[in-house]
């Protein structure tokens, strides 16, 4: 039986789900200006929503329990992604990061018998999600929301061909994590639980997520063909030509990457190696562009509420989840993973006793599967809506064409993974 804090809980996170799809509503508020004009913006900020309400609930339950219990709360959560997300978001964003991966896109992309153009939006959408098992997905997601945005999302209108591109990416990133056991959050929950290695994963998952990854890309990039030409290969940059990044940057900035991935689990470690990041940027700001600060901080806000909203969401979600057999739950999850974080959906599955493998296979595959239906299913996702949205008109991206957009990709990577 929940407690009247859990039906709280329970109402807010609902409430936040249909708030985060009715942000295009504000954001058109927003822009008919009036005194109201700026709480319209920030109600439109999709950043923001989880945060706002969990506000809300440590309010209530400050007021209606008493503080220290609201206090205690928050002290029980585990920030560590949040917090990881917003330093990995700054890192890999700096401009030498950006210039090494872009150059890396065009080699790569150089190779195919097709034309550059076409080449750079399929390696975009397609090695860079896969990279993400190394680099892991937040970083991934960064890198390939940058490249897409200076190269083809800065044309005005397309609204059809960003739409799809946004799609298959979230997709493809939530994807694209599983080839190693430490990348994708919802397979980082419960790896250790299941006794999943790296060797594990790639054998299960890994295959099957490049098959589903590749597949998506090639149909992305075959239907937007015609409007990937007529966008050519960006617009140029106004203000003055920058200095060329030295190697020795790149290398100083990869390593700085590689540490914080390194120390992902430890937020004394990598927020540590923040500072030293951006003191060090600072130092040679003459390689640099604006680091992603602002950015980085509303995604970790967006994804700190997720944890304050979802913490209270296990009376109901882990007896649904233990309930299930193991193809319902593969569905399931992939429906459930549109409304709530994946990687919170498979530590609640991990808790339930007694699951065979197949059971939690479809745990997890129906998890990643579904991380790209909606803003909130993978922590990497609010990352690429930061950067992308403001493409899109009136500067938000709707939730429901972003749904629409992902259905395709997402029912072809669930053919993959039920092979």
């Amino acid at each position: 039986m929940a407690s009247p804090l859990e039906y709280v809980a329970t109402a807010l996170f609902a409430i936040a789900i249909v708030h985060t799809f009715s942000v295009p509503v504000f954001a058109r508020l927003a822009n008919k200006g009036g005194s109201h004009a700026g709480l319209w913006h920030m109600l439109s900020e999709v950043e923001a929503v989880f945060g706002v309400w969990a506000c809300v609930l440590v309010a209530y339950m400050a007021v209606f329990v008493d503080l220290k219990s609201a206090i205690e709360y928050l002290e029980g959560r585990n920030f560590t992604e949040p917090m990881f997300v917003f330093a990995i978001m700054v890192v890999a964003a700096s401009r030498p990061i950006l210039e090494l991966v872009n150059n890396t896109v065009s080699v790569l992309a150089r190779a195919l018998p097709m034309s550059d153009k076409i080449s750079t939006y399929f390696i975009t959408i397609s090695v860079v999600p896969l990279a993400g098992s190394l680099i892991t997905e937040p970083a991934a997601m960064t890198l390939a929301a940058l490249l897409l945005h200076k190269t083809y999302f800065r044309h005005q209108g397309h609204a059809g061909f960003k739409y799809l591109t946004v799609g298959v990416l979230f997709v493809n990133v939530s994807i694209g994590g599983v080839l190693t056991a430490y990348a994708a959050p919802p397979v980082l929950m419960v790896a250790s639980t299941f006794g999943w290695d790296t060797a594990y994963m790639s054998t299960h998952f890994g295959w099957r997520a490049v098959l589903a990854v590749v597949i998506n890309a090639s149909l992305v990039t075959f239907v937007c063909r015609k409007a990937l030409l007529e966008m050519g290969q960006g617009m140029p940059e106004s203000g003055q030509v920058q200095r060329a990044v030295p190697i020795t940057v790149m290398v100083i900035h990869v390593a700085f990457l590689v540490a914080i991935v390194l120390g992902a689990h430890h937020p004394i470690v990598f927020m540590a190696l923040l500072m030293l990041f951006i003191g060090y940027a600072h130092s040679y700001k003459h390689y640099q562009n604006p680091l992603l600060v602002r950015e980085g901080l509303m995604v970790g806000f967006f994804l700190a509420g997720l944890v304050v909203l979802g913490g209270l969401q296990k009376w109901w979600l882990q007896d649904l989840l233990g309930g299930l057999s193991p193809t319902v739950l593969f569905w399931g999850a992939t429906a459930l993973t549109a409304v709530t974080d994946n990687a919170a959906l498979t530590y609640l599955g991990s808790l339930v006793e007694g699951t065979s493998d197949i059971w939690r296979y479809m745990l997890v595959a129906g998890a990643v599967t579904g991380g790209g239906l909606t803003v909130i299913a993978n922590a990497p996702n609010p990352a690429g809506f930061s950067i992308l949205k403001g493409s899109f008109p009136d500067g938000a991206i709707s939730p429901l064409r972003l749904l629409l957009s992902a259905a395709v990709p997402t029912l072809i990577a669930a053919c993959m993974f039920l092979i």
